[in-house]
């Protein structure tokens, strides 16, 4: 164990303080120059909700939508890796076979909890497909909890409106060639048909779907 010697202690006193110090005079004169400084300013208040400040669209974290890909269908893939790393545990996908080729999974559910979200970011920046985002749009109002809880309808729904303001980024991915693409769907798409019946007769949606709660 290491000691040390009195040689390298250095010994500091505070200063004596004065009496406009102990008064806190000097302070209170700073705090009025800094007062009347801003009063001769230009004011930046504006009159909210009639009158809105600049915001940055590409990086703002409001309210989820899920994606759209060129036919209009859910470009989610349900990997879960977004309801994986979500540190508010906030997301719920329960999966199914997807009816489409260029896909293995689909979600039949995917439930955003608006209110528990801390708007972190991590699921758009974990989803694989470019499918999950973070919307410009922050003004939503709920008389109850359930109203803030976004299904699947209603996160299509925000990508509609907002895929002009924010367009769909869809980088290209390995495996999944309805990606690197612009995925805006045109104007007046509907989601996609309802899932075909399966060889057997029966409707491959229709399985048990497999539902991932990440702990």
């Amino acid at each position: 164990m290491t000691m040390i010697r009195d040689e390298d202690i250095i010994e500091m006193d505070a200063p004596p303080a004065t009496t406009a110090v102990r008064l806190y005079l000097p302070e209170i004169v700073r705090g009025m120059v800094t007062t009347l400084r801003h009063m001769f300013r230009r004011k930046i208040t504006v009159q909210y909700p009639e009158q809105t400040l600049p915001r940055p669209i590409l990086r703002y974290r409001g309210v989820h939508r899920l994606n759209r890909d060129e036919q209009g269908r859910v470009a989610c893939v349900a990997c879960f890796m977004c309801s994986t790393i979500c540190p508010a545990r906030c997301i719920h996908i329960e999966a199914a076979e997807a009816p489409w080729p260029d896909r293995e999974k689909y979600p039949v559910t995917f439930d955003i909890d608006e209110l528990r979200c801390i708007y972190c970011g991590l699921c758009e920046y974990s989803c694989p497909v470019d499918a999950i985002e973070l919307t410009p749009e922050h003004e939503v109002v709920g008389r109850t909890r359930d109203e803030l809880i976004y299904d699947k309808e209603k996160l299509l729904e925000m990508y509609d409106r907002t895929r002009q303001v924010k367009p769909r980024r869809n980088p290209p991915i390995t495996g999944y060639p309805s990606t690197g693409r612009r995925g805006d769907a045109p104007a007046g798409t509907t989601p996609a048909p309802p899932d075909p019946p399966a060889e057997d007769g029966s409707n491959r949606a229709s399985a048990a779907p497999q539902e991932h709660t990440a702990r």
